[in-house]
């Protein structure tokens, strides 16, 4: 499979070339160059340390493998994404040791004539500029945890890992309208589990 993406740079195709010829240091060079960030992936959406190190040597061993379906359309970097990606969706599949909850009770909650029972309050910052602040992405970070599996898998895919929503869909196996609906609904619950924290005069 290709992904669109930027072309592959000079130094991405000498890399695969040498990848190609099996010089001996080409695997080492392309798993010390890469292997930080990928890992750094699969921790995100994984959350547990042996999982993420798991994938992400299923991950360089399927580019291995795959080397020869690679046709130099996106950078290696994108290219190793995207198979570290699908190396962790394969993981969550096989992972399901307990029900998935229900999202639900996260989401904001409406009156019979369509209005907020509790009015949203504005945020004291935007919500982008949260993200950024050090401090903070724990909290973010646990409260993302909270959603269910298949809605965080999608908030993690289209607004941390930024897949588009076609090739996040196919990645799940669902159609992108079910992806805008779970990605929908899974914002909707994240703003109402950090409300607490961030909305103006509450923090």
């Amino acid at each position: 499979m290709s992904f669109a993406g930027p072309a592959t740079t000079a130094p991405d195709a000498a890399l695969v070339t040498a990848l190609r010829r099996g010089e001996p240091d080409a695997y080492e060079a392309l798993v010390r160059t890469h292997s930080g960030r990928l890992l750094a992936t699969a921790r995100r959406m994984l959350r547990n340390e042996e999982d993420a190190r798991e994938a992400l040597q299923d991950a360089f061993l399927g580019a291995f493998r795959g080397l020869a379906g690679f046709d130099g359309a996106a950078q290696v970097s994108t290219w190793l994404h995207r198979i570290l990606v699908n190396a962790c969706l394969m993981k969550l599949r096989a992972r399901r040791r307990k029900p998935e909850h229900l999202i639900d009770p996260l989401l904001p909650r409406f009156l019979e004539d369509g209005h907020h029972v509790t009015h949203p309050q504005p945020w004291a910052e935007p919500a982008d500029a949260i993200l950024e602040l050090q401090e903070e992405r724990e909290f973010v970070r646990a409260a993302i945890d909270r959603l269910p599996e298949c809605y965080r898998t999608v908030l993690l895919l289209r607004d941390i890992e930024e897949l588009g929503t076609e090739e996040a869909a196919q990645l799940l196996g669902i159609t992108t309208g079910a992806l805008k609906l779970r990605l929908h609904r899974a914002r909707q619950a994240l703003r109402v589990l950090l409300e607490s924290r961030y909305a103006r005069g509450q923090a």
